[in-house]
């Protein structure tokens, strides 16, 4: 099972819009036969196949094994991934994208987009890769906003400049900052 799977065509796509497929898929996340998912959704194993048929056919599910039951055989499926990424592209941008500048919510949304596509790729190539994600919160007095933008500029560009040389492994650093509401206790 590969870890990520990215659909960036309309045939997947619409296979994958159904909610009846979609927990079809997350009984999947585990080799399992339709009869066993038809009685894990109180369903007939029949219906459950109508809807693998669908998922065999966009690659969004693999037949793993075969095995024989009463003197029928029966399919033993998977899900083809643990995650499925629908490329923005399927629609791709309506009109202009107002990306005026680094602080503008058009540079994130193109940002967020290359970092998908960058993702997507390198999981394509090996199985284990040198990443780094972290996350924070950081709260911020309104008067404050600037001076921590100005700051985090800074101490990135410094950075920047003194791991940027032209030899070795090529890494890409994307930082996102965008307000987040308040989670309400």
């Amino acid at each position: 099972m590969k870890e990520l799977l990215y659909i960036d065509r309309f045939e997947q796509a619409e296979a994958l819009f159904k909610p009846q497929r979609v927990e079809v898929l997350r009984q999947l996340a585990q080799p399992r036969s339709c009869t066993e998912i038809g009685a894990a959704l109180d369903q007939t194993p029949q219906r459950v196949y109508y809807h693998v048929k669908k998922l065999l056919a966009a690659e969004l599910v693999t037949q793993v094994s075969e095995r024989k039951v009463r003197g029928i055989h029966e399919g033993i499926y998977q899900a083809s991934a643990q995650s499925y990424w629908l490329s923005p592209r399927l629609v791709g941008t309506i009109g202009v994208r107002k990306a005026r500048d680094e602080l503008s919510l058009g540079y994130l949304l193109n940002l967020l987009e290359d970092v998908q596509s960058d993702l997507v790729e390198l999981d394509q190539r090996a199985d284990e890769l040198p990443t780094l994600g972290i996350s924070g919160e950081i709260h911020l007095p309104a008067g404050n906003r600037q001076e921590f933008l100005d700051d985090l500029r800074g101490t990135l560009q410094d950075l920047f400049r003194r791991h940027g040389g032209a030899t070795g492994d090529r890494f890409r650093l994307a930082v996102a900052c965008y307000p987040k509401e308040h989670d309400h206790e």
